[in-house]
């Protein structure tokens, strides 16, 4: 008969590492200064700690009171939590604890860390019991929820790294400048291959994040589209002529098209066929050659799209963890934000604060993996009430908070859209004038940048190949503010 192997499991507490960090701190109160950001009061594993931890925090802090042995004496030897387990004489074994200390701060990391690992249990224990359970939720909703709960959790672990010295940054800053010279764009960002919108942004900047918005029907996902093509065919080229740096990718999430009608559209745009006759058939056989041809090209990119509807905030992040893991993700596109969705049950029950948490989320992002972020959103119909239609930053839709959180916010706008809807009676002398109008913008993209965190804004226009929905630079056109 085969033994039975027991594994030992460990603590995932540690009362003397407690007990060091609240004697020392009792002892001497400056070394809060040290711990407060590492340490939240529900941190700590005893009941009695967590209690005692936050009579501290609340006698120094908000009483401005010294807390030693003196002023909390009181507090042990009438509180029933600390009556129970000795009053002052506690306080003593405390302060006996904290005695001789050097580094307080390793303690705090034991008792922080520690207490992420019992969230860890609990939220796995959480997944096992839903998991058992019948007609509850189907796998992926489960898996759904799972990702929720580690993304608050890493979010709430996620403590400042405080104060940096000004080297850092600036050598930053002049190895930025430097690459900018370098380089015969001169940008020190991501191109986007349109001359006079990189030379206003200075390229997609990393910790970036990029709002593009407009209204339907403007060309917002084209204009993605053709970004995210033109990015992806700079990362090849870029690993063709230094192949020992790794090649970088861009990443699609798109929440709105299939990833075929994506695939669709940047075989038009390569080829200048329009996308419709890929579905209708209507090709010329002598074509068919040049469309295979362009779409190994395309296949070739380093350019990976998910069309997974209605991802969460935390699905993404989970995501774009994976996708800088195993294909050295550059870029991020979001088409569009407010398909996605909040994590938390108030966000589910407020718009506004729900797209607040997604904007947040994805600014958190970009920080965090040091990566451009561009996210389309849609703009509100208050548009469509004014005389003048050109977008403005009061038009984002749902919440301040997109252009609170956002290092750049540019709209993208088509007056021709506008001015086919005002084609005057056929034989009227105004309809010559109106044919005149509408040939002159009808390939006529204006992009305003109206949020430009660390540079100028201002407005740039794009040609518009409507049918192929491609987008080219338009004769140097660049209006500065």
């Amino acid at each position: 008969m085969t033994e039975e192997i027991k594994i030992e499991k460990p603590n995932l507490f540690n009362v003397e590492a407690e007990q060091i960090v609240l004697g020392t701190v009792l002892l001497n109160n400056e070394y809060l200064g040290k711990i407060t950001e590492i340490l939240k009061t529900e941190y700590f594993y005893e009941p009695s700690h967590q209690k005692i931890y936050e009579h501290i925090l609340h006698t120094t802090q908000r009483a401005n009171i010294v807390a030693d042995s003196v002023t909390l004496k009181y507090f042990f030897d009438n509180d029933e939590t600390l009556k129970s387990i000795g009053g002052s004489n506690y306080l003593s074994i405390l302060l006996n604890a904290g005695a001789g200390i050097v580094d307080i701060v390793d303690y705090a990391k034991i008792i922080h860390d520690l207490a992420v690992k019992r969230s860890l249990v609990f939220i796995g224990e959480e997944v096992v019991t839903t998991a058992y359970k019948e007609n509850i939720t189907s796998a992926n909703e489960q898996i759904e929820q799972a990702e929720t709960k580690l993304f608050q959790l890493s979010s709430q672990d996620q403590h400042n790294s405080g104060f940096t010295n000004i080297v850092n940054p600036m050598a930053e800053t002049i190895h930025k400048a430097k690459i900018a010279m370098e380089r015969d764009s001169n940008l020190s960002g991501t191109a986007t291959n349109f001359i006079d919108l990189d030379r206003l942004l200075g390229g997609l900047q990393e910790s970036d994040l990029v709002i593009l918005a407009g209204r339907p029907s403007m060309g917002k996902s084209a204009l993605a589209i053709n970004m995210a093509q033109n990015i992806a065919k700079n990362f090849q080229d870029e690993h063709k002529n230094n192949p020992d740096k790794p090649k970088k990718s861009v990443g699609f999430f798109s929440l709105e098209m299939s990833a075929d009608q994506i695939a669709a559209r940047m075989l038009a745009i390569e080829t200048g066929i329009n996308s419709n006759k890929f579905r209708t058939g209507e090709i010329a056989k002598d074509k068919f050659n040049d469309i295979v041809t362009a779409a190994d090209e395309v296949s070739k990119l380093p350019l990976f799209i998910d069309d997974t509807p209605a991802l969460s905030i935390s699905a993404i992040r989970t995501r774009t963890r994976r996708m800088i893991r195993q294909h050295n993700l550059g870029v991020m596109i979001i088409d569009y934000l407010q398909l996605s969705k909040g994590v938390t049950k108030h966000a589910e029950q407020n718009r506004v604060q729900e797209i607040s948490e997604i904007t947040q989320g994805l600014k958190a992002i970009a920080k965090e993996f040091n990566i451009p972020v561009l996210a389309l959103a849609q703009l509100s119909r208050a548009v469509e009430q004014r005389e003048n239609k050109k977008p403005q930053l009061s038009d984002l839709r749902e919440s301040g908070s997109i252009e609170q959180d956002a290092d750049i916010v540019m709209f993208i706008y088509r007056e021709v859209y506008y001015e086919e809807r005002k084609k005057p009676a056929d034989g009227t002398p105004a309809l010559e004038i109106w044919m005149k109008n509408m040939e002159q913008l009808k390939n006529k993209a204006e992009i305003i940048i109206a949020k430009h965190r660390n540079g100028p804004i201002g407005q740039v226009v794009l040609h518009y190949e409507v049918n192929t929905q491609k987008f080219t630079d338009d004769a140097g056109y660049i209006k500065q503010e």
